[in-house]
């Protein structure tokens, strides 16, 4: 037979009725001696138990969920169904923001269908530097390649908006951030060369985070070069519309992309050289609201309109209509 309380509860009782445990009489011992005996055999079940040994947590269930099932807008923060914003040309459906754009699906929105024919798709950046930070500047070209399917962080060629020949240059800001190095500047040049050559518009949709750290002076020496060409272009006549995407910043924001003959811009889109946080720290002052977004730079005349993405390739050919005049 067990007792239904502990051997404790069964001093404390006594203690409490009979006084210290030195007046307890001997029959009172003898009875809690006798359940402390009967306890230890009531507990001995323990002892039987085999021992657990050393217990290992079990391994986490991997989620077989697809990771971009699901995208955080950057400007409401609303959660939005992937497959909602591709069909809605990346555009936030509750808010209007213009997410990243893939290159080749840009191309399609704005050229005439089947007319954009690629040049320069060869060419390949080099590592003149032998640049290493976190990890080599060879590996990460590597690892973008690889991840966007593009050699480099833009394309250039030439083709057809509603029936009118332009040349046309577009960032990618997933490689690498749109940055530009030597291979970059190179392609927008050419872009800007083939115009002049050939007495035809010229675009450039510019999402870029500036001028390629890697390649040190040889990107900087990038923004004289597309300049430099642009203004050969300039000279004749021919007209060039720079297409702000988000975000525009660094020396791509310093040179050519702040040219344009006409400044167009996406909503919502950061335009400016260096980041608000870093201009917050130089002048010590508190930024206004808005700053540096597409809306303000338009209240301050830094750019000639805001162009909503599904209305930028009539856009486009309203202005080359007005300014350019094939021959």
């Amino acid at each position: 037979m067990g007792y239904p309380y502990g051997i404790r509860t069964l001093y404390l009782h006594s203690f409490l009725r009979w006084g210290s445990s030195s007046s307890l009489s001997k029959e009172v011992l003898l009875t809690l001696r006798s359940a402390s005996i009967s306890m230890a055999g009531y507990m001995s079940w323990i002892k039987d138990l085999p021992s657990p040994g050393i217990q290992q947590r079990s391994q986490p269930v991997e989620s077989k969920a697809p990771s971009d099932l699901w995208t955080k807008c950057l400007d409401c923060g609303a959660i939005l169904y992937h497959v909602e914003i591709e069909r809605n040309r990346y555009v936030c459906v509750k808010c209007d923001f213009h997410f990243w754009m893939p290159v080749r699906e840009r191309l399609q929105l704005l050229l005439d269908a089947d007319t954009f024919v690629e040049e320069d798709a060869d060419l390949i950046p080099t590592d003149p530097l032998q640049f290493k930070d976190l990890s080599a500047y060879a590996g990460r070209v590597v690892a973008s390649q690889k991840k966007t399917k593009e050699m480099e962080a833009a394309i250039w060629g030439h083709g057809k908006i509603d029936g009118r020949k332009v040349s046309i240059a577009l960032f990618n800001f997933e490689f690498m951030g749109g940055s530009m190095g030597s291979v970059v500047g190179e392609k927008i040049t050419r872009c800007f060369e083939y115009a002049f050559e050939n007495r035809t518009p010229a675009i450039v949709v510019s999402a870029s985070g500036g001028a390629r750290m890697q390649e040190g002076i040889y990107s900087l020496m990038q923004m004289a070069k597309t300049c430099s060409a642009l203004q050969k272009m300039k000279r004749a006549g021919l007209p060039y519309i720079s297409l702000l995407a988000h975000p525009t910043t660094g020396g791509v924001a310093a040179s050519f992309a702040m040219l344009g003959d006409v400044a167009m811009a996406e909503p919502g889109a950061l335009i400016g050289f260096a980041g608000p946080r870093v201009i917050e720290q130089t002048i010590r002052q508190k930024l206004p609201e808005g700053f540096q977004r597409a809306p303000f730079l338009l209240e301050h005349g830094m750019i000639d309109l805001i162009a909503h993405r599904k209305d930028q390739k009539k856009l486009l050919s309203q202005v080359f209509r007005h300014l350019h005049r094939p021959h």
